[in-house]
């Protein structure tokens, strides 16, 4: 899925602010160029590049900088390879460390090129080495900001999380008193009129309420950002870290991976191609992950045996990050001519542990109706019948926790999707299983674990609970424990 580009800052000016969108990890990057001298600085950039590179040459720009607000967690960013495309030159906060060349940026370190001035702040507290860029229009004024790009510092309607770093030594409590001090006394003391561009929107899990929109104001942020009213240090680092959802496993990986010396993107995929049918299943015998990224609807009427649906019309890269195990390799079944697209959207996760992919994809299976599998998909009314019968099925809700509380389907037992494969031992294997989502996307994930590990009896609720509550039917509320 490409990104979705941003309308320009002003187009009347000689700088240039476009913020590009991906909606799959809620993740924002920007380019920042002046056409005076056609130099480009990209920020936080996602690790597939073409983007940038043909916005650049749309607008005759030279990408010359390329900027890290902080070594991302949740996706592998793009400064290798635009250091070794374009030879751009990386920057990040002070207080990192990497094992690439990079120029340091503190407080109050400028990069200025035409009539365009950044201004970094250091705002430690979602990781210690955070940094934000001010960003001067020296022809509109060299006092005052325009922008700030806050990464993961300060996004619209939330704050970064300080608890994702606790493997690598740093406490929650430490990370927020950082944050704290980072908000009031660096970003809090710009102008109310200046821009608000944060690296994630609602969807990522780098917090917990974060807002649909994708810029603000700093004066809105204040009066309405819940993290941002006047409190304690210790009330702030009691509220901000209350109620986050779990990290996945892949966040750490990729949070050092950030920080490596790694082979850049164009040679993961260079490495994938297609399999015949016989090497799959070879490799599968192995343990390899077979991934299969079609659509719900069509791995639910058809699919090989033992395979994994993550469907590539969802948020595929963090939930391939989730359930997927970084020591196994992957093999991918797609529709025919989005192989790739699959790979690319796992290596902005740095899986570049791909082995190839199925070739002819699920029609090599016309010859081998053995290996074909599917998945039962019940309509709500149909569903309720069953779980009210003598003999019911167990009803599964592999919702998130906030889900669960608002509502569920009464005597459903509830295992998250990001628990399923820890917590396997919950489900009885001797009855049959009917698991449920919000709409059908995470329980045909969970449905396709199971039956790989042996659940034999396993059915999905077509629709989730939306269409089970379109069909009139009743819900429960309750605390989760």
């Amino acid at each position: 899925m490409p990104p979705m580009a941003r309308p320009a800052y002003d187009a009347a000016t000689q700088m240039i602010l476009k913020q590009l969108y991906l909606p799959c990890l809620a993740h924002a990057s920007y380019v920042i160029g002046d056409e005076q001298t056609g130099t480009a600085v990209i920020v936080d950039p996602q690790r597939d590049t073409e983007q940038y590179i043909a916005f650049a040459a749309e607008h005759a720009l030279t990408i010359k900088h390329v900027i890290l607000t902080h070594l991302h967690a949740d996706f592998v960013a793009g400064h290798l390879e635009l250091r070794d495309r374009v030879g751009a030159k990386i920057y990040l906060g002070s207080a990192a460390k990497a094992e690439y060349a990079f120029a340091p940026l503190g407080d109050n370190s400028v990069i200025e090129f035409g009539r365009v001035r950044l201004r970094a702040l250091e705002t430690p507290g979602h990781t210690p080495e955070s940094i934000s860029i001010v960003i001067y229009d020296l022809n509109a004024s060299d006092t005052q900001a325009q922008a700030v790009l806050t990464g993961d510092t300060l996004f619209i309607g939330d704050v970064g999380r300080p608890d994702l770093r606790a493997a690598l030594g740093w406490s929650a409590t430490q990370l927020g008193g950082m944050l704290y001090n980072s908000l009031h006394a660096k970003l809090l003391a710009l102008p109310d009129e200046c821009l608000v561009y944060p690296a994630h929107g609602a969807g990522s899990l780098c917090g917990k309420a974060l807002s649909k929109e994708t810029v603000s104001t700093l004066g809105e942020q204040r009066r309405s950002n819940y993290a941002l009213q006047p409190m304690s240090v210790e009330a702030f680092i009691k509220v901000v870290t209350a109620d986050q959802p779990d990290a996945p496993d892949y966040f750490n990986y990729d949070a050092v991976l950030n920080s490596q010396e790694r082979p850049i993107l164009d040679e993961t995929l260079n490495r994938v191609g297609p399999m015949p049918l016989d090497s799959l299943l070879a490799l599968r015998e192995v343990g390899a992950h077979i991934l299969d990224t079609r659509n719900p609807d069509e791995f639910a009427a058809a699919h090989l045996a033992g395979s994994i649906n993550i469907g590539l019309n969802g948020q595929f890269a963090t939930w391939a990050g989730t359930v997927l195990d970084r020591n196994h390799p992957i093999v991918i079944i797609a529709d025919p001519g989005r192989e790739n697209e699959s790979a690319r959207r796992l290596g902005r996760i740095g899986f570049d542990h791909i082995v190839g992919f199925l070739k002819e994809g699920l029609n090599t299976l016309n010859s081998r109706p053995e290996l074909i599998s599917f998945t039962e998909r019940v309509s709500a009314p149909y569903a309720a019948d069953l779980l009210s019968s003598s003999e019911p099925p167990l009803a599964v809700d592999v919702r998130a926790p906030r889900e669960r509380e608002q509502k569920h389907i009464a005597r459903s037992e509830w295992l998250p999707l990001n628990h399923l494969t820890r917590d396997l031992e919950k489900l009885p294997k001797g009855r049959p299983l009917l698991v449920y989502c919000a709409g059908g996307y995470r329980s045909s994930i969970a449905a396709s674990i199971l039956q790989g590990r042996g659940f034999d009896s396993v059915g999905e609720i077509a629709g989730g609970i939306a269409a089970w509550e379109a069909a009139k039917l009743g819900v429960q509320t309750a605390a989760v424990p």
